[in-house]
């Protein structure tokens, strides 16, 4: 309650908190205004709401996808030209690894280079989604090359309107800007999951006798408990991280002192969901791939192996048939290998070695050089394995619920997955950003 009183008292941030609802209240809006001369289908709503990679989609473009919006691409494209450009700049592309060490100049030419890929990614995604979403979820008006072209430029000006909304909500709000029109897409879906679960165990039950009623109402606990335990698993591997002691050698004069001793914090989950959206993005590239080269092509059944929501049929030895699913395989595999690829882009051991010979910091009981690289590396190691799994996990759990039956036919139920992890990420953000403004309020 002292913090909500400090935080009521404090005019900087309600302004920042009101600024922010408003650009969000203006992304909803345009989030729910379909593109013209496109008919939407019946399906789309359960296609958004289960475990597909539209889904992830729907997500990444705050909620714009499901009504094939202009914001229906949302930040994807933003989002994925931001990591292929970090990853080209870590001495892969020699001109990208130069502007990043060029300080602010460098900073603002790479943050032009990624909105100039994102142009020309969103063009080509935006097209891919079209394509995709003709396979029974929209239909179109005008299926000429002009057609497409209008509604692809349609999407792409959507999208760097979002960026800039996003950026808007940086400088002068609370948070990300992009991280939050992300969470507000999650937030908004979760009253509506907990909503479909009480209609589900207790509204349905109503009139079914006092057993039938009982058992309703222990179900939705369980499922309330339950839902409880992830998010606090979720909060217990953002936050977790295993600290490294660091000393420093100083001189006074000619004579050696140590100073303080301070700790290289490492992170058990340091790639986030970037690992998550690496895979999703993998498994899907042939479905678009394919709906490129036509119709027939993209719903051809072997794609459905790289289905993280599929049960791809196997023939048996005595001639039956067996689901297996090879598709949350894949996925549950790619998360894992992507999430060791980007926390050694995230903590380089060998440069970390490196800066502390040059500083004159150490591990103590570890020699500098070598030494301190495999040190840092073998520890790096372990704490991603344990984050790596963790991440698989939740990011896999909905999937599993899903391909289990155990909620039957409503996907919406299923909870974990990329969305808690977003939000639980932004929301621990938030709630530092705002310590922050505080502390500086008090400090003052």
């Amino acid at each position: 309650m002292k913090k909500i009183a400090a935080i009521f008292k404090n005019k900087d941030v309600i302004n920042r908190i009101v600024f922010t609802i408003m650009i969000l209240l203006v992304f909803e809006i345009g989030a729910n205004v379909t593109l013209p001369g496109v008919t939407l289908s019946e399906d789309i709503t359960n296609a958004m709401t289960s475990t597909s990679a539209l889904s992830l989609l729907n997500l990444l473009g705050g909620g714009g996808l499901q009504q094939f919006s202009i914001f229906a691409l949302g930040v994807s494209p933003y989002i994925t030209s931001q990591i292929i450009v970090q990853l080209l700049s870590m001495d892969v592309l020699p001109a990208l690894s130069e502007l990043r060490k060029q300080g602010d100049i460098g900073r603002r030419k790479i943050e032009m280079t990624t909105r100039y890929l994102t142009l020309m990614l969103g063009s080509v995604q935006a097209y891919g989604i079209i394509k995709m979403m003709e396979n029974g979820y929209i239909t179109l008006g005008d299926t000429s090359a002009w057609g497409y072209v209008y509604l692809v430029i349609l999407m792409v000006a959507g999208s760097m309107l979002v960026m800039w909304l996003g950026d808007q909500i940086t400088s002068k709000g609370i948070g990300n800007g992009i991280s939050m029109i992300i969470f507000a897409g999650v937030v908004t879906q979760l009253p509506n999951q907990i909503g479909s679960a009480f209609t589900k165990w207790i509204t349905l039950n109503q009139g079914s006798g006092a057993s039938a009623m009982i058992q309703g109402v222990f179900q939705f606990a369980i499922y309330i408990i339950c839902l409880l335990l992830i998010i606090g698993f979720i909060v217990f591997i953002e936050s977790a991280r295993r600290k490294i002691p660091v000393q420093s050698a100083g001189r006074s004069g000619n004579v050696a002192k140590m100073s303080n001793a301070s700790y290289l914090p490492i992170k058990l989950n340091s790639g986030g969901v970037i690992p998550v959206i690496f895979a999703s993005s993998i498994l899907m590239a042939p479905s678009v791939i394919a709906s490129f080269i036509s119709s027939d092509a993209a719903n051809a059944y072997w794609l459905n192996i790289f289905s993280i929501s599929h049960m791809y049929q196997m023939p048996g030895i005595d001639g039956s048939r067996w689901g297996m699913p090879w598709g949350l395989i894949f996925y549950v595999i790619l998360i894992i290998v992507f999430a060791f690829f980007y926390a050694q882009l995230q903590i380089n051991p060998a440069q970390l070695a490196e800066n502390f010979q040059k500083n004159g910091s150490y591990i103590p009981g570890i020699k500098p050089g070598n030494e301190t690289e495999r040190y840092i590396r073998k520890v790096l190691n372990r704490i991603t394995c344990i984050g790596a799994f963790a991440l698989a996990f939740i990011a896999a759990l909905p999937v599993a619920l899903t391909l289990s039956g155990i909620f039957g036919n409503d996907t919406s139920l299923a909870f974990g997955g990329t969305g808690l992890i977003i939000a639980v990420g932004v929301a621990t953000e938030l709630n530092n950003q705002v310590n922050g403004l505080l502390a500086g309020k008090l400090y003052d």
